[in-house]
């Protein structure tokens, strides 16, 4: 499959003094079982969250539980090809699905002192720090926007977005922290 992550444009993003877009990453959804799980948390050198909700990270690598056998892997541009190598040389004969889905998402920043705030108007979830901890991470909703939510310091959220979504998103977060201080 070609890889078309380079050569899109990002969506046109409505600014906000909160919001900022995050670099081009690489994305893959490693989908199996716990023992696959294992086996490429070694291969990669990051072990995979068991427990639900929960992100581990190495640099340049980050995982996300998504689901008792679903894991969100992100990693830079340049980090892409060798994790994809890694990982399917590593699960090579084993049961499970990877796939790449680079040009699918992008990446924006919330952060702030009122980023729980801003993101509270259009997401159910408690975002008091004491009920979604740094490293909590879930897929949600935002307004009517599907997005993967990861909080990666106390004022700092990370959010995964559709590309098709992420003008509606970057609009509506501007528009939630309207009159919020950073």
């Amino acid at each position: 499959m070609p890889d078309l992550s380079h050569s899109r444009n990002a969506p046109a993003l409505v600014p906000s003094a909160l919001l900022r877009t995050l670099p081009p990453a690489s994305r893959f959804v490693l989908r199996s079982s716990r023992a696959v799980m294992d086996a490429a948390a070694a291969a990669i050198g990051l072990s995979l969250p068991a427990i639900a909700c929960r992100s581990a990270q190495a640099d340049p690598r980050a995982a996300l539980w998504l689901g008792p056998d679903e894991q969100l892997l992100l990693s830079t541009v340049a980090d892409g090809p060798a994790l994809a190598t890694l990982l399917e040389v590593a699960l090579a004969g084993m049961p499970h699905s990877l796939v790449d889905v680079s040009h699918r998402q992008i990446a924006l920043e919330l952060h702030g002192t009122q980023a729980p705030v801003a993101l509270n108007v259009g997401c159910p979830l408690d975002l008091d720090i004491a009920a979604f901890p740094v490293g909590m991470c879930t897929r949600t909703i935002l307004g009517k926007a599907d997005v993967v939510l990861w909080r990666t310091a106390a004022e700092r959220f990370h959010l995964e977005v559709w590309r098709s979504f992420a003008q509606y998103t970057s609009a509506f977060l501007a528009q939630a922290s309207l009159g919020l201080a950073g």
